[in-house]
């Protein structure tokens, strides 16, 4: 199976496939009733696809260069954005009644025009509101790591995680408003980015939280979420890539305080015996306590930003529809009732303080190194019987990476675990603006991070 857009053009150049090949090879994937492809998409564009791909080749035929790395090539969407003559529903049924989109989102009109063969829209947690990826509407896909167990995918881009590990795609778009790509990336063993918030325009994109919303590729690898970020980011096709760094270049900055708290030991172990092979390949690592990180704790006390606006701006629909909504969701979102005018201004306030603090003492590193998640994937089964339970472990799953969202990051989480183990997300989080700095550090640490 072909995995990476690096592997599709090299098959593509050879002849030795088609773009149509490898489409129908995706869709055939999503169509298999044994695989996981019921549960991943909530919309399948076969014909569109298809045409996509036959576009592709036919450019091919005629000698001419793709119009991007990513031209004929399965890739899918989250149901969050919006596609022409379509109701965009969020992974919820409530909203299947809405008038259906009148345009197409930004990125989707830029993976068009990039000739991309958009396959279908992904599965994901309600409204994009936790970090577990169930869904009780339209079921939840399996994480590729014992499957026969059934683990959650992790959340709330959890198709999109899923579409990519199971080959339904050849890479996927999410969004991340407290590590939602992140996340699911991280325990489903992929590369995930969450690129600086105001990097990819958001129009067409239902919102959760206007703040903290991003929205960024999870891919197999760098390089793949590399050419979708360009595409997504509307970046010139001709402006020069960001370049692997020598590791003696780099230094990573890794607090002692916080984002360790409740590691499990199999976390722990892999993130430990990464950071080791790091320093041994020469980057710099620095470790220490860095109390300002504890600052996210006076958001969170305030309800944070999602469950505020979302208290808002998805008020009538909890009135009149609560009892066909996920009571999980509904739960996250009371947190944000009884918010007032200066609740909002404090969140904003704190929120700058905890920039300002974070960034003035480590912004001079390369970026910050911590376990994406301090949990490997609990089982679904446990998270569907004990809706306390499930609270609990999303907000331990969910604090490592909402951390960067409150610090407006650019972030990444590569594998770190041993092949046929849990997966295990290394994240990299860097100051504001600072992508093609990360992406650039990434490439030369995702060998070094997986131990290759």
């Amino acid at each position: 199976m072909i995995r990476t857009v690096a592997e599709a053009r090299a098959a593509l150049d050879g002849g030795t496939t088609t773009s149509r090949g490898l489409v129908t090879a995706a869709l055939d994937r999503i169509a298999d009733p044994a695989g996981e492809g019921a549960r991943t998409f909530l919309k399948v564009h076969r014909e569109r696809a298809l045409a996509a791909a036959d576009a592709a080749d036919a450019l091919h035929r005629a000698g001419l260069a793709p119009v991007s790395p990513l031209a004929g090539l399965p890739v899918s969407i989250k149901d969050l954005l919006d596609v022409a003559g379509e109701v965009t529903t969020t992974g919820s049924k409530v909203l299947a009644g809405n008038p259906p989109a009148v345009r197409d989102a930004r990125v989707v009109a830029r993976l068009r025009r990039a000739g991309a063969a958009i396959v279908g829209r992904t599965n994901q947690s309600e409204f994009a509101f936790h970090g577990t990826g169930l869904n009780p509407h339209f079921g939840t896909p399996k994480n590729p790591w014992d499957r026969a167990t059934g683990r959650i995918p992790g959340g709330s881009s959890s198709g999109a995680a899923i579409s990519v590990t199971d080959g339904m795609a050849i890479a996927a778009v999410g969004t991340d408003t407290g590590g939602s790509i992140r996340l699911p990336a991280a325990l489903c063993g992929i590369v995930g980015f969450k690129p600086t918030a105001i990097r990819v325009p958001q129009e067409g994109c239902y919102p959760l939280s206007s703040v903290l919303d991003s929205i960024g590729p999870l891919a197999p690898t760098v390089t793949d979420c590399l050419a979708m970020d360009r595409v997504l980011a509307g970046v010139d096709p001709d402006a020069p890539l960001p370049q692997a760094r020598p590791a003696g270049t780099l230094s990573l900055f890794v607090p002692t305080n916080l984002v360790f708290d409740d590691v499990e030991r199999h976390v722990a172990r892999a993130f430990d015996a990464a950071i080791g092979r790091l320093s041994a390949a020469g980057v710099r690592i620095v470790t220490g306590p860095l109390p300002a990180l504890e600052r996210v704790k006076e958001l969170v006390a305030l309800g944070g930003f999602a469950s505020v606006e979302t208290a808002h701006t998805l008020a009538r629909i909890i009135a009149e529809h609560g009892d066909a909504v996920d009571p999980f969701v509904v739960m996250r979102i009371r947190r944000g009732e009884g918010a007032t005018a200066g609740t909002w201004l404090r969140l904003h306030e704190i929120r700058a303080a905890y920039m300002r603090e974070v960034w003035g003492a480590v912004g001079h590193h390369t970026a910050m190194a911590f376990p994406s998640s301090p949990y490997v994937a609990p089982t679904i089964a446990e998270l569907e019987a004990d809706i306390d339970r499930r609270a609990s472990i999303n907000a331990v799953m969910l604090r490592n990476t909402m951390i960067g969202n409150n610090l407006d990051c650019c972030g990444i989480s590569l594998p770190c675990h041993v092949p046929g183990e849990a997966p295990v997300g290394f994240m990299l989080t860097a100051a504001p603006g600072r992508d093609d700095d990360l992406f650039a550090a990434s490439l030369t640490l995702e060998p070094l991070v997986a131990g290759r």
